[in-house]
């Protein structure tokens, strides 16, 4: 008898228990979602003629905050200031421009067609909605195609240095799952130089009075007031001061929550907890489970590893990745002929190649890590190759497009990748799941509107390479100024809500004594045990792969391992200083939580797509096999305040412009 057949006979439910799932979660109504009308490259442009707008001289008399100073944030917390409206803008950081935009490395998508390959707004579209196996909107994949021809003309405007032809026309190269060159770059540095423009931009209104920057300050709860989100609860990550503050709305744009996995390609503070805390106020969570592993991370090395570290999947379009024919191969790469070398993705989809899907490269290589061709110190990588790009290209070519990422890998491993082939390995990186959001991105709470990572966006069940910076991008600049002004313009003359307000206190209150429970818990297990033991269960159990056995178990595991953590966890230190174990037992509670319902969705969901591969479903040549007639939808889940099994809507998905078919890559 499987685990999950002993938790079914355990719960005893007589004629309720159809599956594993039906023990942790409840079936809630259809969401229904106002789509816009008419065909969808048009969509976009018949909604926004639709939307109400704010009288330039009324959009003073409007506070917004936003949370968040990443692309999507800085971006739209640039734009309003820009505009004219009063903006708080909030960052644990203690500059704008250290949000986590900065470590996107390859590049940034856009549909400028400049090499006369066959791309065009209409391929990017398609390219999107079948990278991401069919479970996105069709309209908010068209919309993120047709704003990216803007995108980049706005980037070089703010002073983007990206890369350039020797001519002084913008080079683009190829990323995974297209074949076409549509990725813009600044060398391996574009998030970074993207984010620089962003800030420079926030800045820019930070001195001219329209935005109010927040540093060093992390939200811990939204505040609600009959039903709707009007303001936030921060706390001052240096003096501890818990302190309240309203808006007409409230922007999260706080990135994605790969660190639940504990040793993720994020930086170690990125977090769940803005939106989690969002989640429980009444903001439904949709496909949490959908998290992709990046396929050219690199290999932990052992216990004591905090992170692992991400090499750009540029890298793809001139390395090639192989692994030892035998099993166990202990030799030198460069002792390992070429007859006893498989170069599994050339072999296994042809067309693509080494740029195959960011899902479909993760899977493919667990499939021979798993048969025993590692290779490294732990057997827990495969090679990534250049020797054929060097002996083409020279190596001054290669380093030129490069040579940064080269010398991180040489610091990060000791290695030279001139000489040795690099080692790579999936990674828990980006996060497809987050709070649901309307065509409008505002969430299931009204007035709390949710750009980039943060949301569960447009990409569905996998992300292509270069599309992260545009999707954070073009909710920041393009979309979210004009929905949120929709969304004031029917409350001019309204004032936020007083700060003295019952709902406020006692939102203060509750973070309060949230604050004060993780610090007199009275345990003996520092924070990060907990969380390195929740990795380790996610890892295993809802990781590249997926299974109900293992996830009921995981659930179960994670049920147990959070009450140890409220009854065992030490927080040294007290809330009136400088606390980082205390910031981190606080988002640590979080991702306890967020874990099991990531669990709870992948068990729900009994299908495979994109980074959804659960082994029960897969086709006779192990690739993802959905389920089109039951699963074609997007999962939301709605908190049960009162404890119990949190219920799942789900919103149908349409596809007129796209016909439904079986995603190949070979």
């Amino acid at each position: 008898m499987t685990v999950a057949d002993e938790l079914i006979e355990a719960v005893g439910v007589e004629g309720r228990i159809s599956s594993p799932a039906d023990a942790f979660r409840e079936i809630g109504e259809p969401l229904a979602v106002d789509r816009p009308e008419g065909p969808v490259d048009r969509a976009w442009a018949n909604h926004l003629l639709g939307l109400e707008l704010v009288n330039p001289a009324n959009r003073r008399t409007f506070t917004v905050i936003v949370v968040g100073t990443g692309l999507a944030g800085a971006g739209c917390a640039a734009t309003l200031g820009e505009l004219g409206y009063n903006v708080d803008v909030f960052t644990y950081h203690d500059s704008s421009r250290r949000a986590h935009s900065v470590a996107a490395q390859g590049g940034i998508n856009a549909a400028k067609a400049y090499k006369a390959d066959g791309d065009s707004v209409e391929r990017f579209f398609r390219d999107t909605v079948r990278g991401g196996d069919f479970r996105a909107r069709e309209t908010d994949a068209h919309r993120m195609a047709e704003l990216s021809v803007r995108l980049i003309d706005h980037f070089v405007a703010l002073g983007t240095p990206f890369a350039r032809e020797y001519g002084g026309g913008l080079a683009t190269r190829s990323f995974g799952g297209v074949q076409v060159s549509r990725t813009f770059y600044a060398r391996s540095q574009t998030g970074q130089q993207v984010q620089l423009a962003g800030h420079q931009a926030l800045q820019r209104q930070v001195a001219a009075g329209t935005c109010h920057l927040h540093t060093r300050s992390e939200v811990l709860d939204i505040i609600v007031h009959e039903g709707v989100a009007v303001g936030v609860v921060t706390r001052d990550l240096v003096t501890g001061a818990i302190t309240p503050h309203t808006a007409h709305a409230v922007v999260l744009a706080t990135g994605g929550y790969a660190n639940v996995y504990y040793t993720s390609t994020l930086a170690k503070a990125s977090n769940v907890t803005a939106t989690w805390r969002a989640h429980r106020r009444g903001a439904m969570f949709a496909n949490p489970s959908f998290v992709q592993f990046h396929p050219t991370a690199l290999p932990i090395d052992g216990e004591w590893q905090s992170k692992s570290t991400l090499m750009s999947e540029s890298l793809r379009n001139d390395g090639r990745v192989w692994v030892p024919t035998q099993p166990g191969d202990g030799r030198q790469p460069g002792d390992i002929p070429e007859h006893e070398r498989d170069y599994y993705l050339e072999r296994m989809y042809p067309a693509y190649g080494n740029l195959a899907p960011r899902d479909v490269s993760s899977r493919a290589a667990k499939l021979q890590l798993d048969a025993g061709r590692g290779v490294g110190p732990l057997r827990n990588g495969v090679y990534l190759d250049f020797a054929d790009a060097i002996a083409r290209l020279g190596n001054g070519v290669i380093d030129e497009r490069y040579g940064n990422l080269f010398k991180l890998y040489e610091e990060a491993t000791g290695e030279n990748p001139r000489k040795r082939p690099m080692r790579i390995a999936p990674g828990p990186h980006f996060s497809m799941g987050g709070l649901w959001v309307d065509y409008d991105l505002m969430s299931s709470l009204p007035g709390l509107f949710v750009g980039g990572e943060a949301s569960f966006a447009v990409h569905g069940a996998n992300r292509l390479g270069a599309n992260s910076l545009l999707s954070a991008s073009a909710d920041g600049w393009f979309v979210l100024p004009f929905t949120i002004a929709n969304y004031l313009a029917p409350q001019l003359g309204s004032a936020p809500l007083p700060l003295d307000h019952p709902a406020v206190l006692a939102t203060v209150a509750e973070a309060t004594e949230r604050i004060e429970r993780l610090l007199h818990t009275g345990g003996a297990t520092r924070p990060d045990v907990f969380h390195r033991q929740l990795g380790r269960i996610l890892a295993l159990q809802c990781g590249v792969t997926r299974s109900a056995e293992h996830l009921t178990a995981a659930i179960t595991d994670i049920r147990t391992l959070r009450e140890g953590f409220w009854n065992d966890v030490n927080v040294i230190g007290d809330g009136e200083h400088v606390n980082q174990e205390l910031e981190r037992a606080g988002r640590i509670a979080d991702f306890l939580d967020l874990g099991e319902l990531m669990c709870i969705d992948a068990l729900d969901r009994d299908e495979s797509c994109g980074a959804h591969f659960r082994v029960e479903h897969q086709t006779a040549a192990g690739e993802a096999q959905r389920d089109d007639d039951r699963w074609c939808s997007i999962s939301a889940w709605e908190h049960d305040a009162a404890g119990g099994v949190p219920r799942r809507h789900s919103e149908p998905l349409e596809f007129s412009a796209i016909p439904l078919v079986t995603r190949s890559y070979r």
